[in-house]
């Protein structure tokens, strides 16, 4: 008897059941909603992106030649300076005075010479005795010159026009040959090294332009061109190495910079889809294609530059591929899709005026 009576529930509770398996079934089987995209050739401009450092177009690291103490320093830190310009005065008393005598002996070399030329013209004296008063004449010249240089040797000048860097001594302070005085770098035009993966040698071209950015100025785009492209890769990291040369007349550039290379590779037409369409597993980058039975297929594919949110296709489709855009994170290889991209794009053009 109590079997009668609860038999009715039983019953409306496995028909409950039942009928709710059978939902989830078809849940299961109902096709995941996106949006998909045609993907087209379109006209493409983009750059390789590589960090670079910055170095100055002539750099150099200002020493004495000589042991002596310094007499005057005629530089502060950070100048400007012209090409031969002064900078350090050694102290040359003892050179100074060597010269004074050198100029004496040659003097006095010059006048025996040309009293001798008269009386070898006069036929007084042999020639001989001309030619070897002209060989003490070209040694006496021969020792001015001597002792100009080692006056010239105290005398520390810019080898080319630049920016000095930090004063390291003082007049009094005794150098020796090596010892640091200041630097020199024409920063004018930076250089600007950088390296690329050896995939991208074809790309790379001297004369292409290159836009540089720094952290240290942002929003500031400084322009340049490749001057040089290595001649040899790298066999340890495979990468080949640019030298660009980027005009810097304000000087916001320094050497030592890192900095953020592009270099602009020439327009081309190029297979472009959204980035929300890629999906990435590691380093394997795949979009979902869309066959001819709403099914969404998983191919790889081979990926180039971004740019406005796009990136460039450059393996793994083909004009005229259907691909899903958004709603890949509900898909699986051979999934069946609903498009209801055509239905967003009606009601937004019903919406509108």
């Amino acid at each position: 008897m109590p079997i009668r009576r609860f038999a009715p529930f039983i019953v409306a509770a496995l028909l409950l059941a039942a009928c709710g398996k059978s939902q989830q079934g078809e849940r299961k089987d109902a096709p995941a909603t996106v949006t998909t995209q045609v993907v087209q050739p379109t006209q493409w401009n983009d750059e390789l992106q590589a960090l670079g450092t910055a170095s100055a177009r002539e750099s150099v690291t200002i020493t004495a030649s000589v042991s002596q103490t310094i007499a005057t320093v005629e530089f502060d830190s950070g100048e400007y300076v012209r090409k031969d310009q002064p900078l350090v005065t050694l102290v040359q008393g003892q050179q100074a005075a060597g010269v004074a005598e050198a100029e004496a002996n040659l003097r006095n070399a010059e006048q025996l010479y040309a009293r001798n030329r008269k009386l070898a013209d006069q036929q007084l004296i042999a020639r001989a005795d001309l030619d070897t008063q002209r060989a003490a004449l070209e040694a006496a010249r021969a020792q001015v010159a001597t002792q100009r240089a080692t006056v010239a040797d105290r005398s520390i000048r810019a080898p080319f026009s630049g920016v000095l860097g930090l004063r390291l001594v003082s007049p009094g302070s005794l150098v020796t040959p090596g010892t640091q005085i200041t630097t020199l770098d024409d920063v004018s035009v930076m250089k600007v090294d950088a390296t690329f993966p050896e995939s991208m040698l074809a790309l790379l071209q001297v004369g292409q332009r290159v836009r540089v950015r720094s952290d240290a100025w942002p929003g500031v785009v400084f322009d340049g061109q490749i001057a040089a492209v290595d001649a040899r890769i790298d066999p340890v990291s495979r990468a080949i190495a640019i030298r660009a040369e980027v005009p810097n007349p304000d000087g916001k550039l320094r050497p030592g910079m890192l900095l953020q290379v592009g270099v602009e590779r020439s327009s081309h037409q190029a297979l472009a889809v959204p980035e929300i369409a890629l999906v990435q597993n590691g380093t394997q980058s795949s979009v979902f294609r869309v066959d001819a039975g709403n099914k969404a297929v998983q191919v790889p594919v081979r990926i180039g530059g971004t740019q406005d949110g796009l990136v460039e296709i450059t393996e793994g489709l083909k004009p005229g591929d259907r691909i899903v855009v958004e709603g890949t994170v509900k898909l699986r290889d051979g999934a069946t899709i609903q498009d209801v991209g055509a239905k967003q794009g009606a009601t937004a053009a019903a919406k509108g005026p």
